[in-house]
């Protein structure tokens, strides 16, 4: 066991697990991942470290969230992820929706606007051994087009309309899981590709991300 992850965070985590449970979230591999990731160690205030395994959202710094678990849970939900898949994530943030895919068998292909963010999640995932995750500093909007086509892509900040760039670098039978709308609430829709010109779009609950912006940010 990590010394900075004791038997107590694994006991919060067990309590996470089960709170998320009782709000719909079946998927065991999806719980698997919550009760695994030390989700203590995204918090990059040190004034945040106790509120970790509270169901809530909170601050990592440049304006930006760490999404609440249950929204990871929920997302990634829907996202069904398969052992193998090649996952782009758009919003690095702190890592920790990297390292729950991760922890899924999957590989991870995530990209963060923000530099700062960018270095602090690189060395928190490469710390805690997650070698899948492959993270990039750029333009969410752009995607990664080196690196496509995708089986799965998820956004975890809202976006005012779906990229059309993220459609162009998802696989035929994939699925894009992506928060849309400026709002103060927005729909989490769920976009599965069954052919170059075909889409399904599903709707889903209402959240509150931090906008998807464009450009990259030092």
């Amino acid at each position: 066991m990590n010394q900075a992850d004791t038997f107590r965070h694994r006991g919060m985590r067990k309590k996470l697990v089960e709170l998320i449970k009782s709000r719909g979230i079946i998927d065991a591999e999806v719980l698997r991942a919550i009760e695994v990731v030390p989700r203590h160690l995204f918090a990059f205030e040190s004034a945040f470290i106790e509120r970790a395994y509270e169901d809530n959202a909170f601050p990592i710094g440049e304006g930006q969230t760490i999404s609440q678990p249950y929204t990871v849970a929920y997302q990634t939900q829907l996202l069904e992820v398969r052992k193998g898949d090649r996952i782009l994530e758009v919003g690095t943030g702190s890592g920790y929706q990297s390292c729950i895919l991760a922890e899924m068998n999957s590989r991870i292909f995530t990209i963060e606007r923000m530099k700062s963010l960018y270095e602090k999640a690189k060395t928190t995932i490469s710390w805690l051994g997650y070698s899948q995750v492959k993270c990039f500093y750029g333009d969410g909007y752009e995607g990664l087009p080196t690196f496509a086509p995708f089986d799965k892509i998820i956004v975890t900040a809202a976006a005012p309309y779906v990229p059309e760039k993220l459609i162009l670098q998802l696989k035929v039978g994939g699925m894009l899981i992506i928060p849309v709308g400026s709002g103060e609430l927005q729909v989490m829709k769920r976009f599965i590709k069954f052919s170059a010109h075909e889409l399904k779009e599903e709707v889903y609950d209402y959240f509150k991300f931090v906008p998807l912006l464009h450009g990259k940010r030092n």
